[in-house]
């Protein structure tokens, strides 16, 4: 029995050492807030798990998909991008990972994001022959602009957004100018969420760019248009991604993909905390259903990943060791 005693300390102690070691190696990690809902949380997670469950001395630091990339790629840094959406930066990002300054982690989003120009439901009900954009563009009275009520708008994502780059291009191909529409900027994420909740509230029509999960989504019901045209990945690649692509042709948002991304230097130098990165991932319905706890209790971003700790172990508890869940689990 002592001898057993014995050797069950040993590997104890064995076992605590090497989790320090490991932990130590982590060392400072900077994670990217990117300025939309789900990232943000997720950037907030990661945090909260890794200080806790890996030791790991972690900075927050503003992101936006097209500066980060850059940054990440050429300086390596910040270390960690937990919600990046590819579609972009295909091209840069797979010769980035081929070459080994970059590594594609685990596919957040375990049911993909969808990303599309959307009109209200209860305007696709109203007007059943809106099923495309080009159907909707016929209709200008139906969209207003905020500012001029006799011109019609469809609304862009903040700056700095890729999808302010393909909207914009989009825009283009399709003529949506010369048939009486303007390309309305929005200054942020909360901005382009209150022209949503404007017309729902106002029972008036919206066009323009959105995704999901979100919790816009989850709160009022949207139709997405089909752009009438298959996606074709050489022209988004090429030009539709593009800034200011001369030649932008009408074409389909592909099927779209967030990963999470990581510096080769945090592979290295993170030990067991990049398995937790490989193994984190989560569906669309339950951000979904964070981000609308967010929105309803005004949340910040750090609330709302201690909410989502809290309320779903089932779902963070697959991504790491029981020691790792139990340090989370006493942090929160």
């Amino acid at each position: 029995m002592k001898t057993l005693l014995a050797s069950a300390a040993v590997g104890l102690c064995f076992c605590v050492m090497t989790g320090t070691a490991q932990s130590a190696d982590c060392g400072s990690v900077s994670i990217a807030e990117m300025n939309w809902a789900s990232a943000g949380v997720a950037a907030h997670v990661d945090k909260i798990i890794l200080e806790n469950g890996y030791g790991c001395s972690v900075e927050i630091v503003p992101g936006d998909t097209m500066p980060t990339f850059t940054s990440m790629n050429e300086k390596s840094e910040p270390d960690i991008a937990p919600e990046f959406w590819v579609n972009s930066v295909r091209t840069p990002l797979d010769a980035a990972v081929k070459e080994g300054r970059l590594i594609q982690a685990a596919e957040i989003l375990t049911d993909g994001a969808v990303e599309g120009w959307w009109i209200p439901k209860f305007l696709a009900d109203a007007h059943p022959d809106i099923k495309t954009v080009d159907d909707a563009l016929k209709h200008p009275e139906l969209f207003p602009a905020p500012d001029d009520k006799t011109k019609a708008a469809i609304y862009n994502c903040p700056s700095g957004w890729s999808c302010q780059v393909s909207t914009a291009n989009l825009y283009r191909a399709i003529g949506a100018g010369e048939k009486g529409f303007e390309l309305v900027g929005t200054s942020s994420a909360a901005d382009l969420d209150n022209s949503i909740a404007n017309a729902f509230e106002k029972k008036i029509g919206w066009l323009g760019y959105y995704w999901a999960p979100t919790s816009i989504m989850g709160k009022y019901e949207m139709v997405k248009l089909s752009f009438g045209v298959p996606h074709n990945k050489m022209d988004w690649d090429t030009c539709t991604a593009v800034p200011d692509c001369p030649t932008a042709k009408v074409n389909s948002y592909p099927i779209s993909q967030a990963f999470t991304i990581v510096t080769k230097g945090f592979a290295d130098k993170a030990g067991i905390a990049m398995d937790y990165m490989k193994a984190r991932k989560w569906s669309n319905d339950t951000v979904n259903s964070v981000l609308a706890w967010q929105r309803e209790n005004n949340g910040s971003n750090e609330s709302a990943a201690r909410y989502f700790l809290k309320e779903n172990e089932d779902v963070w508890t697959k991504w790491v060791t029981f020691n790792v869940a139990e340090k989370v689990r006493a942090a929160l």
